[in-house]
C-alpha cells in the first residue's frame, strides 16, 4: 500500500508550526494507542504511521528534504542517521516508538506502555547539547559526554525490592497486570481490559523496598557515554542514541540520549550546507599584474593563484575542500570571494602616483562579458 502524505496522517498543513506539528502527533497518538485499542491491528498501524509522519515532520532537516523530494528523500535508501534510526525508515515495533517518543504522550502514557498484558515502566529521554567545531564536523568524531541521570539501582539491580527478590504475585490480576470489567449500559454488557489498580499494571507486589531507591529502582548517578557523531552533521541537528537516557523504574526500558548538535563558528570560514565561503582580500596591484595568495581551509591552508586583470566579486572555486554530504558520497566546495581592496588614506607621493595613471586607458572601466554580477557567476558555478 502506498504511503499516505506525512502532512495528512497528522491532519496538519505544510506551513504548521513545530508545536503544531507536535500536539497534533500527540492527539493521533493517543487515539490508536495500543493501550487504548487492544487487540486492533488498523489502530496500532495508525500509531506507527503518525509517529513515522512525526519522525519527519518534527526534524527540520528530515522535513526539508520531504518537502522537497516527498517519500523518496526520507526512505531508508535515501539517507540513515547512523544513531539508531533513519530518514523516516519506520517502526519495526511499537516498543520503537515508545523509546523515541515517549515523553510526549504525557501523564497516563509516558510512563510505560502493554507488553503481554504487564505494564513496562519506561525511562524519559534525556537532551543534550555538544559542541563541534567545522574540523570535527568535516571528519566525524567520538565524543565521550558526561551526563547526569537516572540509573538502575545496583543494590537491588533495579528491581527496587530489598535483595532484588523481595515481592510477590499479585492477588488482584494474578499476575497478568490488567483487570476485565464488565460494565451494565442501555445496549447491553461492556467489557473493559484496564491495568491492574493495585500493582499499577507490574503483575507483582514488592513486600519489602529497597532502602537505596525506596523501592523506585533508579537512583541519580552520572555516566559517561561515547557517541558516534557521523561527518557533515549541521547546527541543530538532533541524533539519537538509542536506550542512553534515563533508566527506568523497577527494570523497564530506558529512554533515549538525544544530542543536538552545536557548531562552533568557525574563525574565517563561512558555512551554508556542505559549502564554505571566505572572503579574500587584494590589493590594487595583485588584481591587475596577478599574485599568488594562500587561502584557509578546513584542515590548514591552500594556495591559489590570482590572475591578472582580476575585478573585485570574482570566485574562485576549490571544488571537494568543503564538507561531506551526510552519509551520502561527494564533498562541497570552497569557494572564494576576491575583494580588491581600494586604499582609504594616500600619502603625497602615493596620490601622485595614482593622479598620473587617472587617465591611462587601461585604468577605465571596461565592463563587459567578463564582468558578470555576482549571482551571476553563482548560478553557471552550480548549473
Amino acid at each position: 500500500m502506498a504511503k499516505r502524505d506525512f502532512y495528512e496522517v497528522l491532519g496538519v498543513d505544510k506551513n504548521a508550526s513545530a508545536e503544531e506539528i507536535k500536539k497534533a502527533y500527540r492527539q493521533k497518538a493517543l487515539q490508536h494507542h495500543p493501550d487504548r485499542n487492544p487487540g486492533d491491528k488498523e489502530s496500532e498501524d495508525r500509531f506507527k504511521e503518525a509517529a513515522e509522519a512525526y519522525e519527519v515532520l518534527s526534524d527540520g532537516d528530515k522535513k526539508a528534504r520531504y518537502d522537497r523530494y516527498g517519500h523518496a528523500g526520507v526512505g531508508s535508501s535515501a539517507a540513515s542517521d547512523g544513531m539508531g534510526g533513519g530518514f523516516g525508515g519506520g517502526f519495526g515495533n511499537i516498543e520503537d516508538i515508545f523509546n523515541q517518543f515517549g515523553d510526549i504522550f504525557g501523564g497516563g502514557f509516558g510512563g510505560g506502555f502493554q507488553q503481554g498484558g504487564r505494564q513496562v515502566n519506561r525511562g524519559s529521554n534525556l537532551r543534550v547539547k555538544l559542541k563541534l567545531t567545522l574540523q570535527e564536523i568535516a571528519t566525524g568524531v567520538e565524543k565521550k559526554i558526561k551526563v547526569t541521570k537516572h540509573v538502575s539501582c545496583k543494590e537491588c539491580k533495579g528491581t527496587g525490592a530489598e535483595k532484588g527478590s523481595s515481592y510477590n504475585t499479585c492477588n488482584t490480576c494474578h499476575g497478568s497486570g490488567y483487570v476485565n470489567r464488565v460494565q451494565r449500559t442501555f445496549i447491553g454488557q461492556i467489557q473493559t481490559t484496564t491495568s491492574c489498580p493495585t500493582c499499577n499494571g507490574e503483575g507483582k507486589i514488592i513486600t519489602q523496598k529497597c532502602k537505596a531507591c525506596h523501592g523506585h529502582g533508579i537512583v541519580e548517578g552520572e555516566e559517561v557515554i561515547g557517541v558516534k557523531i557521523p561527518a557533515g552533521v549541521e547546527n541543530n541537528m538532533q541524533l539519537s542514541v538509542s536506550g542512553q537516557g534515563n533508566a527506568a523504574q523497577r527494570g523497564g526500558i530506558a529512554g533515549d540520549l538525544i544530542v543536538i548538535i552545536e557548531e562552533i563558528e568557525h574563525e574565517h570560514l563561512k558555512r551554508n550546507g556542505v559549502n564554505l565561503y571566505y572572503d579574500h582580500y587584494i590589493n590594487i596591484a595583485d588584481a591587475a599584474m596577478g599574485a599568488t595568495v594562500e587561502v584557509p581551509t578546513i584542515d590548514g591552508k591552500a594556495t591559489v593563484k590570482i590572475e591578472a586583470g582580476t575585478q573585485s566579486g570574482s570566485i574562485l572555486r576549490l571544488k571537494n575542500k568543503g564538507l561531506p554530504k551526510l552519509n551520502q558520497y561527494g564533498k562541497g566546495d570552497i569557494l572564494v570571494n576576491i575583494c580588491v581592496w581600494t586604499p582609504q588614506s594616500l600619502s603625497s607621493e602615493e596620490k601622485k602616483l595614482l593622479d598620473s595613471l587617472r587617465k591611462s586607458p587601461n585604468f577605465n572601466p571596461q565592463p563587459g562579458k567578463k564582468n558578470k554580477s555576482f549571482f551571476q557567476r553563482i548560478h553557471e558555478m552550480f548549473e
